[in-house]
């Protein structure tokens, strides 16, 4: 294994001048100093001046391995040059019309081929709006007003869709009828109240806690791989009992694919090739490095978003939904992003994954990785969770998964802050062993300390 690290990163984590006095800024007008809490770091935030490939550059010339890709976003890494080449044809025509655009149909065509439960699609303008748009339109095909989604699972920042986003021992009640846990201070009751919470990949228990709801449900969200609950994927029993479930209740099943619509061609819903969810929420890469997000389902369900249907129900729109630049650098970078991209990705992941427990083993550290396709995690726990109470991390854990990060991010390499990776087809296995001779380093670190 080549163990290079790269060495343009000062290790002694010293404050940079330029990202400090931005950051003294910054604080005079932005809330926190930042616009993304995920940002933040101690004693200030790293300002970045440009990004390449797998490679992101600070303003005091730095350079890092990005492992993080903004949250999973970035499928081919940064300033890709066909992507950047189809964003640039659309600017010099204009960034957006009180119209509809070619463009907008040029895409909508490309993702519904890559599905054949996207029968139709709707454009917005993140992940966070899919998700809403899903709920709002099964509320409003049932005449129901409850939701039902899996404890510990992230599905944006609308009210009802973060509760029980991050709830604790003290507050999640019992594992058989988890409570529903408001996020956010002021949340109404009301919201809790129309919020069922279920345990993730318990058949027998989620089954029971929907079935006692039943009468009042709308919809069952899920996301196959959810990265909040430790990028464990729903097992196919499970999958194919809700989709059950659902189905004989009239209640209408949610896939939020904003993640892991980068598992598959046609996303982690080809893990379930028997099941087809009612609606299926989108973000992330289908935007090319830019805001998006997309609504697709069957087209019984999605007229409910057309003015000129019988079913219509939820006017939604945007001003920016579906804007051309967003329209011409998805379409561009979904197109790259084609059967063999995902098969040579996933293949990388697997090759990372495979690295980095060998190395746990070998370390003798109490740590695991989980993970699927094309992304990974590392919790300091002796054995992978496989729900969001085993995925819980007390403070020590925290701890040492802050430490590892910050590690990383001083010696060359960008994770998400729960150490994790969203690898991209700019990465390739020499990248990914320098990321685990760094991990190397960081787990003698770390045990010095312990």
């Amino acid at each position: 294994m080549n163990s290079e690290v790269p060495n343009s990163i000062n290790g002694d984590g010293n404050p940079s001048d330029k990202s400090r006095s931005l950051y003294a800024e910054a604080l005079e007008v932005l809330a926190g100093g930042v616009s993304r809490n995920m940002v933040r770091r101690q004693p200030h935030p790293d300002y970045a001046e440009s990004g390449t490939g797998c490679h992101v550059t600070d303003v005091d010339g730095r350079t890092r391995i990005d492992f993080g890709n903004n949250t999973a976003s970035l499928i081919h890494g940064h300033a890709n040059p066909v992507v950047n080449a189809a964003v640039i044809e659309q600017l010099q025509g204009g960034t957006g019309f009180s119209m509809a655009t070619e463009a907008e149909l040029r895409f909508a065509q490309h993702l519904c081929a890559r599905n054949n439960g996207f029968e139709k699609i709707r454009f917005m303008n993140s992940g966070t709006e899919a998700v809403m748009a899903a709920i709002k339109a099964s509320r409003a095909i049932t005449g129901r007003p409850k939701i039902a989604k899996a404890e510990g699972t992230y599905h944006g920042t609308y009210d009802y869709a973060e509760v029980s986003q991050n709830s604790c021992p003290e507050n999640w009640g019992d594992k058989a009828l988890p409570e529903s846990v408001a996020l956010a201070v002021g949340t109404p009751q009301r919201i809790l109240d129309d919020v069922v919470v279920f345990p993730f990949n318990d058949v027998d228990r989620t089954i029971e806690i929907l079935e006692a709801e039943a009468d009042e449900l709308a919809c069952v969200l899920i996301d196959p791989l959810p990265h909040r609950l430790g990028l464990v994927s729903a097992s196919e029993d499970y999958i194919r009992e809700l989709r059950r479930w659902t189905h004989d209740r009239n209640v209408l099943l949610i896939f939020d694919e904003v993640i892991s619509f980068r598992m598959g061609y046609g996303g982690a819903q080809d893990w379930y090739p028997e099941v087809k969810p009612d609606f299926t929420a989108l973000g992330k890469i289908i935007g090319g490095g830019f805001p998006a997000g997309a609504l697709a389902g069957k087209s019984e369900w999605m007229a409910v978003l057309d003015p000129g249907s019988a079913k219509f129900g939820l006017p939604f729109s945007g001003t920016f939904s579906a804007n051309p630049v967003t329209m011409a650098a998805g379409l561009a970078a979904m197109k790259l992003y084609d059967q063999d991209a995902v098969h040579q990705l996933n293949r990388l992941g697997v090759f990372a994954r495979a690295a980095l427990t060998a190395l746990i083993h070998k370390s003798d550290i109490k740590a695991c990785v989980t993970g699927v396709g094309s992304m990974f995690r590392v919790y300091f726990k002796e054995s992978p969770p496989v729900d969001y109470r085993s995925a819980w991390q007390n403070e020590s854990e925290s701890k040492m998964v802050r430490f590892m990060v910050d590690y990383l991010y001083r010696n060359g390499f960008m994770l998400i802050g729960t150490c994790t990776a969203a690898l991209s087809t700019a990465h390739t296995e020499k990248e990914v062993e320098q990321l685990i001779a760094c991990f190397a380093a960081g787990f003698d670190s770390l045990r010095s300390r312990l």
